[in-house]
């Protein structure tokens, strides 16, 4: 049985921000395996400084992603897309063991086959230390409401 991820490529305006807006949902889920069936079984993430292929690697990081960072809270937003290729650049903030809060920015460029699975990821990331007063992602874990501002509308 083939896998598919709707919505499908080539991706419209529409169906581009549709997509982005699902990637965000399912990482604030913070679930490693339901995050992971996004992506193809052969996919090619570059993540920092690891390269991960396959989706059990890419769970396996979710799983130590998500052990690091707590309280994680994450918005993304549609910068480019063409095809069957997306772009986005993404804040999240999050909290470590010790207390410290940051927040990370960053972007990535998607690229997808045919049935909407993600085969290559490629992310550049930087974190930036914040008070907790700084904190600017106010809602409860999971799902950010549809009534939070987004990253524009939050200057970011």
């Amino acid at each position: 049985m083939t896998e598919v991820r709707h919505p499908l490529p080539p991706f419209t305006l529409q169906s581009a921000k549709e997509k982005v807006r699902l990637a965000e949902d399912g990482w604030n889920s913070r679930d490693p395996a339901r995050v992971a069936l996004a992506y193809s079984l052969d996919t090619h993430w570059r993540n920092r400084s690891e390269f991960i292929v396959g989706r059990d690697q890419a769970q396996a990081f979710l799983t130590r992603k998500w052990q690091k960072e707590r309280q994680y809270r994450l918005i993304k937003e549609l910068w480019a897309h063409d095809g069957n290729r997306i772009a986005v650049r993404y804040a999240y903030e999050w909290q470590d063991d010790a207390g410290h809060w940051f927040r990370s920015y960053g972007n990535e460029n998607w690229q997808f086959d045919e049935q909407g699975l993600m085969v290559n990821r490629y992310a550049c990331l930087n974190d930036l230390a914040i008070s907790e007063e700084e904190r600017l992602f106010h809602w409860p874990l999971g799902r950010r409401p549809d009534d939070h501002p987004g990253l524009s509308e939050l200057g970011l």
